[in-house]
């Protein structure tokens, strides 16, 4: 998870709010919520801080099954993702505003670098495959221009695996983390984008769906550039499990 506070409403790519001893930091070193997102009518998410500090389920390799070459993971959290892809053999950065994610994903043995991704990022452009997991979509609360954005970040040819909301919905608000026993984090603004409107917004970003699934509850999109033309078949993806190299 990878919130992003612009520097003028209505804009984005200014200075991220960097957290240190927020709730979101204290449940990432805990390794446990209750964590919420909590929006100005006082409605909360629950956030499953629990699944992002444990190794990769079954739907999460779903998605590394997919993922080719180089891998950009976009909100990495405590880096479960950026692990497994390290241990299947796949060069794979992870990037979060969040100093204790990115520690976290150090410690697992990966690479991490404590950025926004609307902060100059390397291999910009040259990125085979880039993930949206976790409710990522929602960073900056404006799915088109974070779309339009990991445009610029993924090849010619790369591909985009976004992970939409379950259910079908597509709004934004001012949200702030909430521990649930009165501690609360700084606002930002956030989406959530379900199925649809995940592919609706990523047309008018410039992305075409090849594909699509759920597993166990989640719901997945994978994203080509519409500018690539039809896409190829694919073949089925490779069944990959801890511990097996990706070959």
């Amino acid at each position: 998870m990878d919130p992003v506070r612009p520097s003028t409403p209505g804009t984005l790519g200014g200075p991220a709010v960097t957290w240190h001893d927020d709730p979101y930091a204290l449940a990432l070193r805990a390794g446990r919520g209750p964590l919420f997102l909590r929006r100005a009518d006082g409605r909360r998410f629950p956030l499953d801080v629990e699944r992002w500090c444990a190794v990769a389920d079954a739907a999460d390799w779903s998605v590394l099954a997919r993922c080719r070459g180089a891998v950009l993971d976009v909100g990495c959290g405590p880096g479960r993702l950026v692990a497994a892809l390290a241990e299947q053999g796949h060069r794979t950065l992870g990037v979060d505003i969040s100093p204790a994610a990115v520690a976290g994903t150090r410690s697992r043995g990966g690479m991490a670098l404590c950025r926004s991704v609307f902060d100059p990022l390397p291999g910009a452009g040259r990125w085979t495959t880039a993930l949206l997991v976790d409710g990522n979509i929602g960073i900056g609360g404006d799915p088109v221009a974070l779309l339009r954005r990991m445009a610029e970040l993924t090849a010619p040819n790369g591909r985009l695996i976004a992970e939409a909301d379950p259910v079908e919905v597509d709004d934004h608000h001012e949200v702030r983390l909430d521990d649930g026993r009165g501690g609360l984090g700084a606002p930002f603004r956030w989406a959530r984008v379900g199925p649809a409107a995940l592919v609706r917004h990523a047309a008018t970003a410039g992305w075409s769906p090849v594909d699509d699934w759920s597993v166990a509850g989640r719901r997945f999109v994978e994203l080509v550039s519409a500018d690539a033309g039809p896409a190829p078949a694919r073949p089925r993806p490779r069944r990959l499990q801890p511990g097996r190299s990706a070959g």
